[in-house]
């Protein structure tokens, strides 16, 4: 519960998740991007927001969701940006490691962070979104673009899991049902 606690203030200051996660993790920060320029776009500015550039490796019905998304957020005078997006498996195994020494046990990992094989960041198919109040936005509004969260502990990760306008499933706790 304190944990959770901890995690819900940072991520209202502003603090990455992944910097959260694994700090010491260069492919894991706020805006990064791996050597191929996979990730979200830019590094991170001095106030942690990534700087807009182009996702690759992301679906690109995804990427046209979010695309509009970021218009419909503006129009609404608030900032979304992509902060992380595609990982290779490597990239994601790598995530896992990190999060695992981070946390002290891959029970504890576990509860923010999949295997390679069972993300959604591998697939293409997932992307975590800043600053906080481009994610409570999307939070909000995302079912009308078919965007949902899909992990309760992960204000910032979103799927396009449902249809635009349809109605998001029921979050998942944490991502340890992915290693099940």
């Amino acid at each position: 519960m304190y944990a959770a606690v901890v995690v819900a203030a940072l991520v209202a200051c502003g603090v990455s998740a992944y910097r959260l996660l694994a700090p010491d993790t260069p492919s894991s920060g706020a805006g990064a991007v791996s050597e191929a320029g996979r990730g979200a776009g830019a590094a991170p500015d001095a106030t942690g927001s990534a700087a807009e550039a182009p996702a690759t490796g992301l679906d690109p019905e995804l990427v046209r969701r979010f695309e509009q998304a970021q218009a419909l957020a503006a129009a609404d005078g608030i900032e979304l940006t992509l902060v992380s997006g595609w990982r290779s498996a490597e990239e994601q195994a790598q995530v896992v490691e990190d999060v695992v020494r981070k946390r002290g046990s891959l029970e504890e990992a576990k509860r923010w962070v999949l295997p390679p094989e069972a993300s959604a960041h591998v697939a293409g198919t997932a992307i975590d979104v800043g600053a906080t109040d481009g994610a409570l936005w999307l939070g909000e509004h995302g079912a009308e673009l078919g965007l949902c969260r899909t992990y309760a502990n992960e204000m910032w990760h979103f799927e396009a899991v449902i249809e635009p306008g349809g109605t998001c499933p029921e979050m998942h706790e944490d991502s340890r049902v992915g290693w099940e």
